[in-house]
């Protein structure tokens, strides 16, 4: 930027000046100029000062933010991270915590707080926030006329209760007298422009004259210019393997497959899972399209390119999957009243979107008064799917492997397959690329000291982080115990890696194996019902310090196994119900008791 002598109001030498300075100055420099020559008078005098008194007399004192973030599988937390490395390049200190590690009384001392955090399951915290959830709606809480805040929610718009606990903390910190500087954002599965939004208003409410120093401007600039793949810029990884991991007659389809990183630069570690962007089916697509009474090469815009109708329901709109608010806009297209009276009734809409998709919306509820464009504009785009990672990169360098199952059903008469599940198991070959990028969970991780033991309770395809661990801790010899419960329906047809265990407990990489299979005998017998069984040793363990890992379905075995872990610890260390939840909820503050559920 050179500024011009012509028409200038500036006399030859003060140009000199200006444009000897100007070139100096950083961005924040410049912004803290314009607002300051804003607000002196012009017919002010400007003292003439040294330079110590000048900065004492003119500099602003540098603002502070503490972010909290709640978060389950990494995105809350990596999110947080990224603002606070954003507002310190920007002059605010900045301090980032997991909401479990905060100290509730330090509270009421912070002038501005900003908590990013995702809703787990069905509207609760995930497990970092549960204690500041709960304190905040205690008799406890204190008033917070003092702080300023604002809320970053992440959430799934399929689910009822969408971005519920960012919507809790933000309605509950303003009944506390809490001021709100930045409204509240919710944001789906699909969050990095939303996120990117709220940012920069966070960074407009708290940015100062402090200028960034030399390494954060180097920092800056070395990560603007490094090449990373991401879930906008995925590498496209190319298919080694793929073998069915159930044996003859089961009635699970599950996959091993094994993906090249070679020259990618990717880096991945136990715990970690891996993103893949999924194609809709094109026989799906083409149904939906002809229902619709539309032209596959019709154009529409998305994201502001003009794309053929066909080709962006097939890799970029998501059309398998039902929500509320997506019916509710659906409705507004149609005379059909059925659909209407559908959506009165929670539990009928519930019954309805369960196992259907929207071809079955279409079939069902027309006519419709929109166009392609219109109709497009209506849905969200394909959430990518996230896969445990079940290998180590220290025993595969080049190379991560994951563990699929086949999702497929039946519901009116039409055979229905998961959009990713069914693209692996039945469009995807050996030698074929699928788009990844890694997904790292700091909440799911092996402890750093290799002599802790662990304690891995997964079912089904919850085993995959646990063959990541185990063959981690092979790799680096590490001498800690570990003692593996799996569970799954039938021990001939459904012990997935069964070799490998195997293997393992013989090495010495794996102390203790314990197995459930449900449909083997009469009664149905599941990995809860194992922990029971040792409950004696489980506690003795755990006493010891050992690290408690749960993988699986949410609502039933993650929910079965957390019952039976108070249960255990109430019954062997002798504690009344009250004082064994606390004593879980001392896991997990220590972070030994960590669960990757779903």
């Amino acid at each position: 930027m050179t500024l011009q002598v012509l028409n200038s109001p500036f006399s030859e030498e003060q140009v000199k000046q200006l444009n000897t300075l100007l070139p100096t100055l950083n961005d924040y420099q410049k912004i803290w100029l314009t607002g300051y020559l804003s607000v002196v008078p012009a017919t002010a005098v400007v003292p003439v000062i040294d330079t110590a008194e000048e900065v004492k007399v003119i500099a602003t004192e540098p603002q502070s933010a503490t972010i909290l973030y709640g978060s389950q599988t990494g995105n809350a937390q990596s999110l947080a991270e990224k603002l606070g490395k954003e507002l310190k390049d920007a002059g605010v200190e900045a301090t980032v915590l997991a909401m479990s590690a905060f100290k509730t009384n330090q509270l009421k001392k912070l002038t501005n707080l900003f908590i990013i955090t995702s809703t787990h399951g069905e509207g609760t915290p995930p497990d970092n926030a549960i204690q500041f959830h709960e304190f905040l709606y205690s008799k406890r809480a204190p008033k917070l006329e003092s702080i300023q805040y604002s809320v970053l929610a992440l959430g799934d718009s399929s689910y009822e209760f969408f971005c519920k606990t960012g919507a809790d903390f933000d309605e509950q910190l303003a009944k506390l007298g809490a001021q709100r500087i930045v409204p509240r954002v919710d944001c789906d599965l699909d969050y990095d422009d939303l996120a990117a939004g709220w940012f920069e208003n966070v960074k407009n409410a708290l940015v100062t004259a402090a200028p960034a120093t030399a390494s954060q401007t180097s920092a800056i600039t070395k990560e603007a210019s490094s090449t990373q793949y991401s879930k906008k810029n995925p590498f496209y990884a190319e298919v080694l393997e793929k073998i069915n991991l159930n044996g003859r007659g089961s009635n699970k389809v599950t996959y091993h497959v094994e993906l090249s990183l070679e020259e990618s630069g990717l880096t991945y570690a136990p715990g970690d899972s891996i993103g893949i962007l999924p194609e809709n089916d094109e026989q799906l697509v083409h149904l939906l399209i002809e229902a619709l009474g539309f032209q596959q090469e019709e154009i529409v815009q998305v994201d502001e390119q003009a794309v053929p109708l066909g080709k962006v329901l097939q890799r970029k709109l998501e059309i398998t999957v039902l929500s509320k608010p997506l019916l509710q806009k659906i409705q507004n297209f149609t005379v059909n009243s059925d659909l209407a009276e559908l959506l009165q009734d929670d539990q009928k809409w519930k019954d309805y979107v369960y196992g259907r998709d929207l071809l079955d919306v279409v079939r069902s509820f027309g006519p419709f008064s929109w166009n392609a464009q219109q109709f497009v504009e209506l849905l969200r785009k394909i959430p990518a799917r996230l896969y445990s990672i079940a290998s180590s990169q220290e025993a595969n360098e080049e190379e991560a492997h994951l563990t699929i199952g086949k999702v497929s059903y039946e519901t009116d008469g039409r055979d229905r397959l998961g959009v990713c599940s069914g693209q692996i198991a039945e469009r995807i070959e050996i030698g074929q690329k699928l788009p990844i990028y890694i997904h790292a969970n700091p909440n799911f991780k092996l402890p750093q000291d290799d002599n802790i033991p662990i304690i891995m309770i997964g079912a089904g395809t919850g085993i995959a982080p646990f063959r990541s661990f185990v063959e981690e801790r092979a790799a680096r010899g590490a001498e800690g115990k570990s003692w593996l419960f799996f569970g799954d329906q039938h021990f001939v047809t459904d012990f997935l890696y069964q070799t490998d265990w195997q293997g393992w407990v013989k090495d010495g990489a794996l102390t203790n194996l314990t197995t459930a299979f449900s449909r083997d005998g009469e009664e149905k017998v599941y990995v809860q019902h194992r922990l029971q069984e040792h409950a004696k040793e489980l506690y003795e363990w755990i006493e010891q310090g050992a690290v408690i890992y749960v993988c699986g379905d949410e609502k039933t075995m993650a929910a079965d196994v957390d019952k039976t872990l108070h249960a255990i610890i109430a019954e062997q260390g002798a504690k009344a119900a009250e004082q064994a939840a606390e004593y879980i909820n001392n896991l997990k503050q220590q972070q030994r008791y960590q669960r990757d559920v779903y």
